[in-house]
């Protein structure tokens, strides 16, 4: 039984983390570093505004300090100006180095805010400006000196003074928006990453139990393709793995169910023979007769043996090749010599019609010589005594062409396009199925093909192969 897995390994809970992970982070970056910058810009926005204010009223100030002899009409131009620039302006008097504010455009002036602005601009004599924190109120301040004319130090310095409140509000109401829409989105991710996330675990779960499946050996009904994601083609490609394994697995046991019957069937009559014999009454015309049925079943189990070891080679891809140049002509003449004794015994006549010109190809000379003795053999065992069959070569487009052809029934429509499967033949009795599968494996192997023309009086089998000599446009040179 499959224990479920641990919260903390579920892929859904995984994902749906995550989804929560990056909202946060990305809502926390908002608020530890964007919101902050925010208002700093915001600040310094108000400070190069009120450093751009201050020039512009630094010449009437100067007059009005230096040439009015009241204070009170002193006190009214500085709240005119204060009006004016949308600033509270304080104006701090300097007399041996201390400073102490004279006039201010409110009644109360807080002189806290703008002392220390006051006192560094009396030190430097140069216009300054900047953000200033007072009993938790910032405020832009900008401070410019007022000299009389001729002195070399500043008399007095005027603080222009902006409250920086509206921005502080503003970054609040943001700050707490930004809250609220990362507690939604955060509840958000974590609901629909779940949900998301369940959808996702819930077909990756599907494949591993169709894996599970396939792989104790129970084949399943093809998984439904409800996406085009790469889940959608991981599960293309499990339904195109499941055909294929299908296949393979039907393959197997089609191999096996009839390699054993064709080993079964000759050694069942070698058994039945040897008992025969063991009959002291038995006459030497039959005893003659049965030993040549056995040398018959013994050739069968030697062809059956060595045709399922050239399979296996070929299945595990140790089946070695040795391309060279090999002429086809006078290769089939040799094959057809060692098929003089059957054909007699078939009373067949072999014609070999070969050009007078070499037809080279690049090949295995062992591999095209045991394909040509299948054909051959193909050719004899599946046709009437007497029916004639050919051997002929050419070289056709760029291609070295060896053909066996007989002039015997055909082959049946039906069975035409199964020719060349493991272990199917038409006649069980005169074969085992494996030569034309071999045949066509070895002939792949060798960059070639092996083509059945079949009809009414007529079968033919051509194998094609690389000429020597190719110039690429399908015209061979010497």
């Amino acid at each position: 039984m499959k224990l479920p897995l641990p919260p903390a390994r579920s892929l859904g809970n995984k994902l749906a983390l995550v989804f929560f992970a990056v909202i946060a982070v990305a809502f926390s970056v908002i608020f530890f570093f964007v919101v902050p910058q925010l208002q700093s810009n915001l600040e310094q926005q108000r400070v190069k505004d009120l450093r751009r204010v201050v020039p512009v009223f630094t010449p009437q100030l100067q007059s009005v300090l230096t040439t009015s002899q009241k204070d009170k009409d002193v006190d009214d131009f500085v709240r005119s100006v204060g009006d004016s620039s949308g600033a509270e302006v304080t104006v701090w008097a300097r007399s041996q180095n201390q400073l102490w504010p004279k006039y201010s455009s409110r009644a109360t002036p807080d002189s806290s805010a703008s002392r220390a602005l006051a006192a560094w601009v009396s030190r430097t004599g140069h216009i300054e400006a900047g953000v200033e924190s007072s009993n938790g109120q910032r405020s832009a301040q900008a401070a410019v000196p007022v000299r009389r004319h001729g002195a070399k130090r500043p008399s007095w310095i005027a603080v222009y003074t902006r409250d920086l409140g509206d921005v502080q509000d503003a970054v609040s109401l943001i700050r707490t928006r930004v809250l609220i829409a990362c507690g939604i989105a955060l509840l958000i991710a974590l609901v629909g990453g779940y949900m998301v996330a369940r959808a996702v675990a819930k077909r990756v779960r599907r494949l591993e139990t169709a894996a599970k499946q396939v792989a104790d050996g129970k084949f399943i009904e093809p998984l439904p393709e409800d996406s085009e994601d790469e889940l959608g083609q991981l599960t293309r490609t499990f339904n195109e793995m499941q055909v294929q394994l299908a296949r393979v697995d039907s393959a197997r046991r089609e191999f096996i169910a009839n390699a054993s019957h064709e080993l079964r069937t000759p050694i069942f009559s070698l058994g039945g023979f040897v008992e025969l014999l063991q009959d002291e009454d038995l006459d030497e015309e039959t005893r003659t007769e049965f030993l040549w049925l056995m040398r018959e079943q013994v050739e069968r189990l030697q062809k059956l043996a060595v045709s399922l070891l050239d399979l296996s080679r070929i299945d595990a891809g140790s089946l070695e090749l040795n391309p060279e140049d090999v002429d086809l002509s006078e290769l089939a003449r040799e094959v057809a010599g060692e098929f003089t004794p059957a054909v007699s015994r078939h009373h067949t006549r072999l014609q070999l019609r070969l050009p007078a010109r070499d037809v080279e190809a690049i090949c295995d000379r062992e591999r095209v010589a045991q394909i040509m003795r299948i054909l051959l053999d193909n050719a004899l065992r599946h046709t009437p005594e007497g029916t004639r069959v050919t051997v002929s070569a050419d070289r056709i487009n760029g291609t070295a062409e060896l053909t066996v052809a007989d002039s015997g029934p055909g082959v049946p429509a039906t069975s035409a396009d199964r020719v060349f499967e493991r272990f199917y033949t038409g006649d069980a009795a005169r074969g085992s199925g494996l030569g034309l599968a071999i045949a066509r494996e070895l002939a792949d192997r060798m960059s070639g093909r092996i083509e059945l023309r079949s009809a009414k009086g007529l079968t033919a089998f051509t194998l094609e192969l690389p000429a020597v000599g190719d110039d690429g446009n399908g015209n061979g040179s010497a």
